[in-house]
């Protein structure tokens, strides 16, 4: 997703990940499991969580057991820690049809 392809500019968020499964889909995979962990001093993501994962499994076309999300904080250490950044690490492991 380059970011010099007016193709992507102000695309929503969901529009990458909805291309990204496109492609794994027509080369012959699907999702076997989603591993997300939010790291984040604020906001609590637990009113949210399940709309989250709703969200992931309907985009992955996959099954609700296949996707798991959490959170954690950073301690109040750092840019994330003091509530000016978060990150997100996604780990997804696929099989072939």
């Amino acid at each position: 997703f380059p970011d010099t392809d007016p193709r992507w500019k102000g695309c929503d968020s969901e529009a990458f990940l909805e291309e990204a499964w496109r492609i794994m889909d027509e080369k012959g995979y699907k999702v076997s499991n989603l591993d997300v962990t939010l790291v984040l001093q604020k906001p609590r993501i637990s009113p949210i969580k399940d709309k989250m994962k709703d969200n992931l499994v309907r985009i992955l076309k996959t099954d609700d057991e296949r996707v798991n999300i959490k959170a954690r904080t950073h301690e109040k250490v750092d840019s994330i820690g003091e509530g000016r950044a978060l990150s997100c690490h996604a780990v997804i492991l696929v099989d072939l049809k």
